[in-house]
Formats: structure tokens, sequence, C-alpha cells
């Protein structure tokens, strides 16, 4: 159930070349909703979710000679408000969760980026600093992950704008009470068309698919996968030039192996330093 939150889930422009120096704070803010789960192809019914999950992150700019670099940080804490899976309520575990640390770098600058082609790859490493027990719904997964990510921002001209995200999420085996507990790799492919009015304002559709990440506990598959495809639509703006806020409404298409969300809100704030 902490396939969401552990995702690296990229925004539109993220992958943007800021001047080295330069530190962001961002704060977010996400709801999400479900009343139908999906385990070994078959929708449980009487299953519902709901959890709310704040994000404090930091990316710090610096070089790497003459290659643009970036350091990140990011921790989340999760409020599970209800998880009910063949209508009996599961045991839920609401807190802190993983903190994950990464390093984005730049080989490809644009000499102009409203038509030419911005390439970064980053390396992030989600570590076991949350509260996770077996058996229980939370957003702590309980072990080390590594999750190598390549992004591409690709000017189109007169303010169009496609950005693409590839990553694979790569999670180490751990025991639990002498039960092993695995998961297989899993994919994530982020696209994005974003129209942009001047530097201050943006809309963008986006689109989400995973795939992989089947659960084996025991030697065993419990059903529990990766595998989702989502369609979001995100809204930017400056407040003023070092104050953005970004809203993001979500909506799962098809989940195979997890909850299907109704409904995911967000709300992103970011402070420029």
């Amino acid at each position: 159930m902490a396939g969401t939150a552990q995702a690296i889930d990229v925004g539109p422009a993220d992958y943007t070349i800021l001047p080295s120096g330069t530190t962001l704070g961002m704060f977010y803010w996400q709801h999400m909703s479900s009343d139908t789960l999906s385990i070994g192809g078959t929708e449980v019914p009487g299953s519902s979710f709901k959890a709310d999950v704040v994000i404090l992150r930091s990316l710090n700019y610096f070089q790497i000679g003459q290659t643009p670099a970036a350091f990140h940080i990011v921790a989340p804490y999760g409020e599970i408000g209800n998880a009910r899976i063949g209508g009996a309520d599961q045991p839920t575990r609401s807190g802190i969760g993983d903190v994950t640390v990464g390093l984005t770098a730049w080989p490809v600058q644009p000499s102009n980026p409203e038509t030419g082609t911005t390439l970064g790859f980053s390396l992030f490493a989600t570590l076991p600093t949350g509260d996770f027990a077996p058996g229980s719904i939370g957003i702590a997964e309980g072990t080390t992950t590594i999750t190598p990510q390549v992004g591409i921002i690709q000017g189109l001209g007169d303010g169009w704008y496609f950005d693409g995200v590839l990553d694979v999420a790569i999670q180490a085996d751990h025991d639990e009470g002498g039960v092993t507990h695995e998961r297989d790799p899993a994919w994530q492919l982020q696209t994005m068309l974003r129209k942009q009015w001047g530097p201050e304002t943006s809309l963008t559709i986006g689109y989400s698919g995973q795939r992989g990440g089947d659960q084996i506990v025991g030697g065993v598959k419990t059903g529990l996968k990766t595998h989702r495809d989502q369609i979001r639509l995100y809204g930017t703006h400056f407040l003023t030039p070092t104050l953005q806020v970004q809203g993001m409404l979500a909506k799962d298409l098809n989940v195979e192996g997890g909850f299907k969300y109704n409904s995911v809100a967000q709300i992103r704030l970011v402070k420029v330093f």
C-alpha cells in the first residue's frame, strides 16, 4: 500500500536547470481516496482507503565541474484515515515515512530552453526510516530502495513543452519475524504536455504508468503489485518571484494489484532561496 507514496513522482518543469547556489524549499499536501481494490485481477467488494500525506522536500543546486547538479532530501508523513478490505477494517500505521535522498546531474543543457533539450539523470535512495509493521497499511516499506531516473524537457516552441521521466525502483529484500519480504523492480513512466504563459503560469496534462513491483511474502505472491495508469492535470503559478503554488488533480484509469484511486488532490508550495 506504500506504492504511491514511494514512487518518485515528478511534476511539470521539475527537470529545469536552476542557477548554482539556488535552494528550493517545498511543501506538499496530498489526499487520496479509493473505494475499489483489485487483487489478482479480481475486485474485492467492501474495500476502501483514504489517506493524507504531507511531504517536506529541499533541493540544493550546485556544479560538478561544468555540469549542473542538485541534491534532494524528501521526508514524508502519512495519516491513514480509513483502510477496509472485504468489509473488514485493517490495521494501519500512520506516522513518518521513509526519507529519500537523491542526486541529479544534467549532462545536456539547452542553449535555448524554448526549443532545446534538457536531459538529466538522477539516483535516489529511499531509506527505512519510517514506522513499518508487517500486516499494517502505511507509507513505510521497512527496507532500502534504489531508484535511478532519467528526465527530459523538450521545448516545442510557442510556450509548449514536453516533459518525460522514466525510472525503476529496486527494493532490497528484508526479513520480518523470520519471514522474507520481497518486491520485484517497479517501473514508472511519466509524460506531460505543458503550456507555459510566460515564466509565471502554466497548465499541464500528464500521464503516469507504473508496472512491475509484485510483492512476495514468504516465497508466495500476495497479488499486490505496482500496476497503475493515472491521468493528471496541473496548474502552476508564481504568486511572487520566489513563491510558487501548484495544484494537481489525478484519477486512476486502471489498477491491478492495489487500490484504485477515484481522486488524488495535491497542493504544492515552493519557496526559492
